[in-house]
């Protein structure tokens, strides 16, 4: 049996490898999306108290801080049994809201956009943001100023753009300025603008990748996230909902704090990243898939004006739940829209000024989960703690991981589409590390090297002979 192994795949958030195992016919018989570090924030915090939670599990990255704070947030609510503030509530949905702008345009126009613009042929040392930058300078410098405005948004509420420690037990730990509220409400309108402008330009080109859709993660399976009472989308609070491959809704929507009635997490010795799975169906049977995708396959309406118009138009490309992971790429900036128009109507409410922003307390309750959607799908945090407040014990599921199955079958069918033999071909590769970037994978915190990546990719027969090479 031969194996292709490409290390370290390049424009995700972490590090990772993927091999490929080929039979000897050369046809792949099967693929691995391998996790190649370990964070070990579940073991170093036990011990901790619960109060320093949402600021350390920030720490776990440096592209997404605020939705692990959030997650960290609401287990610490739980701990101290408490129902926060109205306006913290609010605030704490401004603030996940302005992360879902800054993260979904880092994925589509700065990891995912030379692919969609240059070309998954296109030379490697340039098939990156700066060489996307000298062909298209506008829509480098559109994807800056959109993702920068997510950023001064998340400053303007809680004081910095990365790792801030604003959220805290309770609630918040300042209210919102009216001169902040100002300032974000007016870079709304062209923001707005700018958005559906590049959500109108993807659309056109859709015709253009059809060998992708058709292949990128393109299977039948079940999608998980979050619903708030009427099935609208929901980023914050909400209750889980599962639906089938067919739309179908599977069981009730489920309370977050029973999660592991219906998701169990299996462990593979060749990766560091666990495998969640739906228990019901069992490991790996079970495989179900989180994200924008899942988000707007399963709710039942946006809940504002253009985003509301854009999901209908979405609905256009399946009868039923669209499947194709590339097709992630327009649930992003459908969901960036609704979250423009969501942050403007959170900031026309007058309460948003209001000064009530904790709930202070003890602990009193000895476990607590918090469940939020992260721009890469549902984020779970898990607490126990002592009658002291330190944590004992504590689960984080990360929307990637849940994800895992989904990305390794969704590597094994690309392989298995575009290559064959025995001769290397840079494209083909760059298409199946394509999709894994379609789930917009975050395997820890931003650990880039500006420049060259070197990345060398070996096929090597059952005898152990290198039969063809690639060095990026």
């Amino acid at each position: 049996m031969s194996q292709i192994t490409i290390e370290p795949v390049s424009r995700i958030e972490g590090h990772a490898a993927i091999r490929l195992f080929l039979d000897d016919t050369g046809q792949v018989r099967d693929a691995r999306f391998q996790v190649t570090q370990v964070r070990g924030f579940e073991q170093f915090v036990v011990g901790r108290p619960f109060s320093e939670m949402p600021s350390l599990t920030a720490r776990i990255c440096g592209i997404c801080p605020v939705s692990h704070e959030l997650a960290s947030a609401k287990a610490c609510d739980q701990l101290l049994a408490v129902a926060i503030p109205p306006t913290a509530t609010k605030l704490r949905c401004l603030l996940n809201l302005a992360q879902l702008v800054q993260s979904h345009a880092l994925s589509f126009f700065y990891l995912s956009g030379p692919d969609l613009l240059l070309g998954m042929d296109h030379p490697p040392e340039t098939r990156n943001f700066f060489g996307l930058a000298a062909a298209d300078p506008q829509f480098a410098r559109d994807g800056i100023r959109i993702r920068q405005f997510g950023q001064q948004a998340i400053e303007r509420l809680a004081g910095r753009r990365i790792h801030p420690s604003w959220v805290v037990p309770g609630g918040v730990n300042s209210p919102l300025t009216a001169a902040n509220r100002e300032a974000i409400l007016a870079d709304l309108p062209s923001i707005k603008t700018l958005v559906s402008a590049h959500l109108d330009r993807f659309k056109q080109t859709l015709d253009g990748h059809a060998e992708a859709i058709g292949v990128f993660a393109n299977f039948p399976s079940m999608f998980l996230g979050l619903v708030n009472e009427e099935g609208t989308l929901e980023h914050y609070q909400g209750r889980l909902r599962f639906i089938d491959a067919g739309g179908a809704p599977v069981g009730t929507d489920l309370d977050p704090s029973d999660y592991q009635q219906v998701i169990g997490e299996a462990v593979e010795p060749w990766t560091y990243l666990k495998f969640p799975y739906y228990r019901p169906l069992g490991y790996p049977e079970g495989m179900y898939r989180v994200g924008p995708l899942a988000r707007l396959n399963l709710a039942a309406r946006c809940g504002t004006e253009l985003a509301d118009r854009e999901l209908a138009l979405f609905r256009e490309l399946a009868t039923g739940p669209v499947l194709s992971m590339f097709h992630a790429h327009y649930a992003r900036l459908i969901e960036t829209l609704y979250a423009v128009e969501r942050i403007e109507e959170l900031l026309a409410d007058p309460q948003i000024l209001d000064q009530r922003i904790r709930a202070e307390a003890g602990v009193n309750s000895l476990e607590g989960i918090g469940v939020t959607e992260a721009p890469r799908g549902t984020l779970m945090h898990h607490y126990r703690v002592n009658e002291d407040g330190l944590i004992q014990w504590i689960n984080l599921i990360i929307a990637t991981g849940h994800n895992n199955l989904a990305m390794q079958r969704g590597i094994l069918q690309a392989a298995r589409h575009f290559l064959t033999g025995t001769t290397l071909r840079e494209g083909l590769l760059n298409r199946i590390e394509a999709v894994i970037r379609t789930f917009d994978p975050c395997l820890s915190c931003s650990t880039h090297a500006v420049g060259s990546m070197p990345m060398i990719v070996e096929l090597i027969g059952p005898d152990g002979a290198i039969l063809d090479h690639l060095r990026r």
